[in-house]
């Protein structure tokens, strides 16, 4: 439990950390929203240029607009989407459900998968199965995501018409219950199997070479000269071993996976969080990119939490307290 309270108080000085830089970034880059949005309309007059200002906030400093912000989000308000018209908070809550879920199966996948993998090929180092493993995995790795998921499209989507191209379901369907989530998760095939096998080889690499390792160090050695079975010794010894750096490589890429979703919901044309932050980005809406960056932060954050509790689980030594 002080574990897990430490963990947790960290939380804040780390959100207000990128509260700052992201908003400072925002800052120094040329132009605003009224830039952007001037630029779609075809132009106007200095005179609408300085009532857009005014109206959006502005025309204000940089440290009164931040101070402005801070003070709305201890009130829980997290600004107006110039560009949607709508509150932050609204559109976030609508967008980050997808980008959950499509991150989540495809981490799923990607770890369980790659571990069984590792394993599979680690029990028997330089085997001809480890040959195999390793070699497909290199070449799956050097395989761009994207360029996977376009791939995809052609071959199911497009020549065998098996799975649909795009979007989170089908549009208008009227379908509810049991028949709307396989609906959603027939859309979900082609961008999951994007993102996450180039995820799932780096971990299949990992488990495989911590394996190779520790096939050679003494309680291994000495398991075996107590007559245990091999498979006792993999499973119940080896694996759980080298299932250490895996797991914390888990959390280093929960933020990795979250920027690749971006690209992988535009492939898919998928609207959700990432696709979200690239139209923010495009439409220079300070607000609603702030509140992209700590609604994404706050996610990775809360991933490593998870990924240090179970790291916990596996190795004692760690809840040991200092």
């Amino acid at each position: 439990m002080r574990f897990f309270i430490r963990r947790l108080v960290s939380i804040i000085p780390v959100l207000g950390l990128v509260l700052a830089g992201g908003f400072l970034l925002l800052e120094a880059a040329p132009g605003d929203a009224v830039d952007a949005y001037i630029a779609q309309i075809g132009g106007a007059d200095a005179g609408q240029l300085e009532a857009l200002r005014r109206l959006w906030g502005l025309d204000q400093g940089m440290l009164s607009r931040f101070i402005t912000y801070i003070g709305a989000l201890f009130s829980g308000d997290f600004g107006w989407s110039v560009a949607f018209q709508k509150p932050v908070l609204d559109i976030i809550l609508e967008r980050l459900p997808a980008t959950l879920l499509l991150m989540g199966i495809a981490t799923f996948l990607a770890f369980f998968a790659g571990s069984l993998l590792g394993i599979l090929a680690g029990s028997k180092p330089h085997s001809g199965c480890d040959h195999i493993i390793s070699l497909t995995s290199l070449a799956l790795y050097a395989v761009p995501g994207f360029w996977l998921g376009l791939v995809l499209i052609v071959v199911f989507g497009v020549t065998l018409r098996w799975l649909p191209v795009g979007g989170l379901e089908t549009i208008a369907s009227g379908k509810t219950g049991l028949a709307r989530a396989q609906d959603i998760a027939r859309h979900l095939v082609l961008p999951v199997l994007s993102l996450s096998c180039v995820y799932l080889t780096l971990y299949l690499r990992l488990m495989r070479d911590r394996m190779a390792e520790l096939h050679q160090e003494p309680f291994v050695l000495a398991l075996r000269a107590r007559g245990l079975r091999q498979s006792r010794i993999i499973w119940r010894h080896i694996a759980r071993n080298a299932v250490l750096p895996v797991v914390t490589m888990l959390g280093l890429q929960a933020g990795v996976m979250l920027g690749g979703s971006v690209v992988i919901e535009s492939v898919f044309a998928i609207p959700g969080f990432g696709r979200l932050a690239a139209e923010a980005v495009a439409k220079r809406d300070t607000a609603l990119l702030l509140g992209v960056i700590l609604f994404g932060a706050f996610t990775v954050i809360i991933a490593n939490l998870l990924v240090d509790l179970a790291y916990a689980r596996l190795d004692p030594r760690v809840r040991k307290p200092r």
